[in-house]
């Protein structure tokens, strides 16, 4: 008898509870009906978080509503000319988008019976149909804020709801326009600026497997070169190689993949990689001539291959007479030669030789005096920095000491460049 007794409380104390569940889900949905938000999302709370009620799809789908209707008064207000609380109105727009997702999931739950009675969907669809471009407005309002990973929530809601289980078969749903295409680019770059560098990749990756429309804001290039910008910030090189070789392939008109891999090739002193490229990008980019040909022509230099440097920065110089890159190269191109040739000149004993070498070496010294002295004359008409400008500066001492040690007339040259320098 005791027995029995024990197990019919046990009984009632079940059934009391789980009515005390099912009366915080009706309360809150009392207190939501009255306005009282405060008092639905204490009562919600509760239902969200007892077994008997947290897998109740109405539990979320009232959290939801909770959340939507914070969101609706507040833009009500706005468009009435009142008053409006924009924190209130988007955190409340970003706490309904989860527990709809959950209400939603739990609804297409099959019964005792194996079918399936999603009751709230087709109410969850199209609020969040009707919510979608103010997603927008929040991730503008938290970037403002300079909350980025907020607003970077709010970006990636808006590119996630048209793809949501919800709308599938549903191809007018949603216009995926160029200002679709806008908003992932935002969601990326805020995502970068606040650091969450794994996000913003997850984030490419995503955006590369899917379709490109074209816009304003950015182009589709644009996607792997921050992509590989990315994997240099995670410290995974052969990624980076990778996106390099593929944007270089696929992308050939950028002036960032193949520039990129020249220098890494560069930098692994696979010079033969590093001139192909180049060539392929000279190419593509000819209206580039300053920076690309100057670099072919220093890495021919480094060859010692003279000639062949010169013509390319003659190159460059005919594009542009004022490339500085291509004056200082083409310009230290003759001094390394003038040097090279006065340490074997040293080393001779046919006096008659010497003097033929010597005369080429002040040829060659002479050469590099235009271009060196131009380019000086440009790093002072634009306030160079001073270790830019000391450099030049050096390597005009250098040849006006090495034309006066070999009786050419540079006192005065010489004189005036110390004084520059402080010497």
């Amino acid at each position: 008898m005791r027995k029995i007794l024990f197990l019919t409380m046990i009984a009632v104390l079940s059934a009391g509870s789980i009515f005390a569940q099912k009366s915080a889900l009706k309360d809150a949905k009392r207190a939501l009906g009255r306005d009282d938000l405060n008092e639905a999302r204490t009562l919600i709370k509760q239902a969200s978080t007892h077994p008997e009620t947290a897998n109740d799809p109405e539990t979320w789908k009232v959290m939801g509503d909770i959340g939507n209707k914070a969101f609706d008064n507040q833009r009500t207000n706005a468009m009435l000319g009142k008053q409006a609380n924009d924190k209130v109105m988007y955190d409340g727009l970003y706490d309904s988008y989860e527990p709809y997702l959950k209400a939603d999931s739990l609804g297409e739950l099959p019964d005792a019976k194996g079918k399936v009675k999603n009751k709230f969907r087709k109410d969850i669809a199209g609020i969040l149909r009707a919510n979608h471009p103010f997603y927008i407005n929040g991730g503008v309002y938290y970037n403002e804020q300079k909350n980025y990973n907020k607003a970077t929530d709010f970006f990636q809601i808006y590119w996630d709801i048209p793809s949501l289980p919800m709308y599938e078969g549903q191809a007018d749903a949603f216009v995926k326009d160029s200002t679709f295409q806008t908003i992932k680019y935002y969601a990326i770059i805020t995502a970068i600026q606040a650091e969450d560098h794994k996000r913003a990749l997850s984030m490419l990756e995503r955006a590369a497997k899917e379709p490109f429309i074209e816009n304003s804001a950015y182009k589709e290039s644009d996607i792997y070169e921050l992509m590989a910008s990315e994997y240099v910030s995670l410290g995974d090189t052969a990624k980076y190689l990778e996106t390099l070789n593929f944007g270089a392939e696929r992308f050939p008109s950028s002036k960032y993949f193949i520039p990129n891999l020249i220098n890494v090739f560069i930098r692994q002193g696979d010079t033969q990689k590093a001139m192909n490229y180049l060539d392929q990008a000279i190419n593509n980019d000819p209206s580039n001539a300053c920076d690309l040909n100057s670099v072919k022509g220093a890495l021919l230099a480094e060859k010692g291959d003279y000639a062949a440097a010169e013509a390319e920065y003659n190159k460059a110089l005919t594009q542009d007479p004022n490339c500085e890159r291509a004056l200082e190269a083409i310009a230290v191109n003759y001094i390394l030669q003038a040097q090279d040739l006065k340490e074997k000149t040293a080393m001779l004993s046919d006096r008659q030789q010497q003097v033929a070498n010597d005369k080429i070496t002040i040829e060659l010294y002479q050469k590099s005096l235009p271009s060196l002295e131009k380019y000086a004359t440009l790093l002072r008409g634009r306030n160079a920095e001073k270790h830019e400008l000391e450099s030049a500066l050096l390597k005009l001492r250098n040849v006006y000491y090495n034309l006066s040690s070999m009786g050419v007339d540079k006192a005065s040259e010489l004189e005036a460049v110390e004084k520059e320098l402080n010497l």
